[in-house]
């Protein structure tokens, strides 16, 4: 028998000074579990603790399975992996952005975080009107004549370098030589993923033929499936056997005008291989879950920076997606392919153009 398990002679007597202590403070614990009071030591208790993080998504929500919903995915793990404090606001369309971020602010958390470049001038006022809160905008860009501010800090990618890798993709898949782009709300930030994605295609099929169209010229471009279906078929039927799409929740129906059409199509921002795993051989992945979880970090670890900080292809902020899922759209001499390429743009060799 293992010597462990064997009880001690004496009984509770022969415990001594030391285990009568050692059974007291057992008791105690037991209790205290009872009652539903739990003490970590300081090295256990989480590294956030304390810290209380706000975040106001964009047009289309935290459920747009696409850019809102890598942000929520980022404020998750910020919870589940520091144990920060997170507080969220979902607004309605048409709803006042500023009164949210303001809302946020107002109840003194550490950081505010808005998802999306339209937060960019609101950020800068309430920056300056609550100089004890920390704020961070996703895609944000300064206003002109706005300099650094010292509690705003915006998160940039350079979209355009992932969408070239998934434009290549499609210039090596395509049959008919003719692929397609609809973009959300036609703005610089959109034209990012076009001239990406057009430069892509071409590197690879100098001959091949982009046809390109936006929702329109107002935030809920990014919230229109309806008329990205609309685009989605009309360039469909131009000949178009690969459509990527940068357009929110309005890219749904990019995805419902491939199955309609047995064609194929491109996500956007997060893997969207589940939108129409018929149809998207892959997706154009952008970090924003990361640069949401980073940020975080830092407030956390008090060396949040203020200022622009830019993520692409070297700083693993933009991508695309390959894996057992998409597999079967998506042939490995052509990913083998288009890393390559990646390697190329990193090393400086192939310098994507951005507009």
């Amino acid at each position: 028998m293992d010597s462990r398990s064997t009880p001690t002679s004496g009984g509770p007597r022969a415990l001594g000074a030391t285990g009568r202590l050692i059974a007291l403070l057992v008791g105690i614990n037991a209790v205290l579990v009872i009652l539903g009071v739990v003490f970590l030591a300081p090295a256990e208790r989480a590294a956030g603790t304390g810290i209380r993080v706000g975040l106001v998504f964009d047009v289309g929500g935290k459920n747009d399975k696409s850019f809102n919903e890598a942000a929520w995915r980022g404020l998750q793990r910020a919870k589940a992996e520091l144990g920060v404090e997170v507080q969220f606001i979902e607004p309605t369309e048409g709803a006042d952005r500023e009164s949210a971020l303001r809302t946020l602010a107002a109840r003194g958390v550490d950081l505010v975080i808005g998802v999306g470049f339209i937060f960019g001038p609101d950020l800068e006022r309430l920056a300056v009107a609550f100089p004890n809160v920390k704020f961070a905008g996703i895609d944000y860009s300064p206003s002109p004549g706005i300099g650094t501010l010292p509690n705003l800090a915006g998160l940039q990618f350079r979209e355009h370098e992932g969408s070239f890798l998934v434009g290549a993709i499609a210039g090596l898949i395509t049959h008919t030589k003719v692929v397609g782009f609809v973009g959300g709300m036609k703005i610089p930030l959109i034209r990012k993923f076009e001239a990406g994605y057009e430069a892509g295609v071409h590197h690879v099929c100098p001959t091949c033929r982009v046809v390109s169209a936006y929702a329109g010229t107002e935030p809920k471009a990014f919230a229109d499936p309806s008329l990205g279906e609309e685009l989605a078929s009309a360039q469909y039927a131009q000949g178009a056997d690969v459509i990527f799409h940068a357009a929110g929740k309005t890219g749904d129906g990019v995805f419902a005008a491939a199955r309609h059409n047995g064609a194929r199509a491109i996500g956007v921002d997060s893997d969207q291989y589940d939108a129409a795993p018929c149809c998207v051989v892959t997706s154009m992945v952008k970090g924003v879950d990361v640069a949401v979880l980073d940020v975080i970090k830092d407030v956390i670890a008090n060396t949040f920076k203020p200022g622009l900080h830019e993520l692409g292809l070297a700083e693993h902020g933009v991508g695309f997606v390959a894996d057992e899922r998409n597999r079967g759209l998506l042939p490995i001499e052509v990913v083998n392919e288009v890393h390559q390429l990646s390697d190329e743009i990193v090393k400086g060799t192939i310098v994507v153009p951005d507009k």
